[in-house]
């Protein structure tokens, strides 16, 4: 196998493909979440392909111009190094989880900086270059209204339900919470 490669880490990156989330589509398994980071710089392009990355090209929009070479990245919270996701806002930065990363599915970004870690692989003779998620910072694009209520909490719903009593179910002494397990059910006559 060749030398050990290091990490790419890209400022201000353009990704694209975004599926987080892990959805089955027309070019994409069930439960396989990725994304395409394009590549911009044609000295980086020629030493990735040298070092048997996995780079694509994209078929160029209009006659004339040149194959936009991308790298497909994936993410894997299953192995032993599960990818560090955040999510900037006007409120602050938020860690987010396996269950939540699908919300950069759709998210307006201003901003992206990424870590992409390789994976050198040999399988059958053939070797290459596999690029895993190792960091993201994602920043949001907010409107004028989300920055105008940014400061407002997510939910009344928590001060609501801390103060409330818990729902009875039944009549007169044998009432018992709603979130039981046991419900008793008495015969009226």
């Amino acid at each position: 196998m060749a030398e050990r490669l290091g990490t790419i880490t890209v400022e201000n990156a353009r990704i694209l493909f975004r599926n987080f989330e892990g959805k089955e589509g027309t070019y994409n398994r069930e439960g396989d979440r990725n994304f395409a980071l394009v590549l911009e710089d044609p000295k980086v392009v020629e030493q990735l392909v040298r070092d048997g990355w996995n780079v694509k090209y994209l078929k160029p929009r209009e006659v004339g111009d040149e194959p936009q070479p991308y790298l497909p990245v994936a993410l894997n919270f299953k192995g032993p190094r599960p990818p560090k996701v955040f999510m900037i806002t006007s409120r602050g930065k938020t860690a987010l989880t396996e269950d939540m990363v699908m919300i950069l599915d759709w998210a307006d970004l201003a901003n992206v900086d990424v870590i992409v870690r390789p994976y050198q692989w040999e399988v059958n003779g053939k070797t290459g270059v596999k690029a895993y998620l190792q960091t993201i910072f994602a920043t949001i694009q907010e409107d004028e209204l989300e920055q105008k209520y940014s400061e407002v909490p997510d939910s009344a719903l928590n001060s609501i339900e801390r103060d409330a009593e818990p729902l009875q179910i039944g009549m007169g002494e044998g009432r018992i919470p709603y979130d039981s397990d046991e419900i008793i059910i008495e015969e009226r006559n």
